[in-house]
């Protein structure tokens, strides 16, 4: 892992990289409100993605005065416009670096973080190859749903029921391919036994089957 950092705009996002030998893609993520790439849930994902052979960027989407300006108003975490264009960015970074810019493109966006994934992704559908989001809100990518081309994962809880109803919205809004899996008795943080194991199984079978 190497740490990096992606201009986006004026402000410079902090990241962490992880190329493993012979990737078969590149996987962004895009986490959820209050998080971070420090992410341990995300971290954890990571790693099974890693021993799968592919690639990770975890990066901040917002910049550290963002972030403590946050943590009061929370005028960010829910801004998906401002959080789809700093994945946006991140996307283009990757694909001009020498190292990992001929790999093909998936998102894992988590809570807020999976409707800005969507919203990236329809902005670029010629890089952008898959889509999991994990309890993510797709529900707020709004108008970009139909717009989405990638195949997209869509991982709820069991015992997140309004969440799941918000999938299932956001699902009927959704022209590509689009399933929804529900891990059954894992509420919104898979904080269950199991059960972010089974998110990082299903995630890791996603992006294989559709960047492989």
């Amino acid at each position: 892992m190497k740490e990096i950092q992606i201009p986006a705009g004026r402000a410079m996002l902090d990241g962490n990289l992880t190329i493993v030998d012979q990737a078969k893609a590149l996987i962004l993520f895009a986490h959820g409100s209050g998080s971070s790439r420090h992410s341990p849930r995300n971290q954890f994902v990571a790693r099974t993605l890693n021993k799968a052979g592919l690639a990770t960027l975890l990066f901040d989407l917002l910049t550290p005065e963002e972030e403590s300006v946050d943590l009061y108003t929370r005028e960010h975490r829910f801004d998906i416009g401002l959080l789809a264009e700093r994945l946006v960015y991140a996307t283009k970074w990757a694909k001009q670096q020498k190292e990992i810019g001929d790999l093909g493109i998936g998102y894992f966006g988590s809570s807020t973080g999976g409707g800005a994934a969507l919203v990236a992704a329809a902005e670029l559908p010629n890089e952008v190859g898959a889509v999991v989001s994990r309890g993510g809100r797709p529900d707020l990518a709004g108008k970009a749903l139909p717009e989405v081309k990638a195949p997209t994962l869509l991982i709820v809880g069991g015992e997140d029921h309004v969440v799941i109803d918000l999938n299932e919205q956001a699902r009927a809004q959704m022209k590509s391919e689009c399933k929804i899996d529900i891990v059954p008795g894992a509420t919104h943080l898979f904080e269950e036994p199991g059960a972010l194991e089974q998110v990082s199984e299903l995630a890791s079978d996603w992006f294989l089957n559709h960047l492989g």
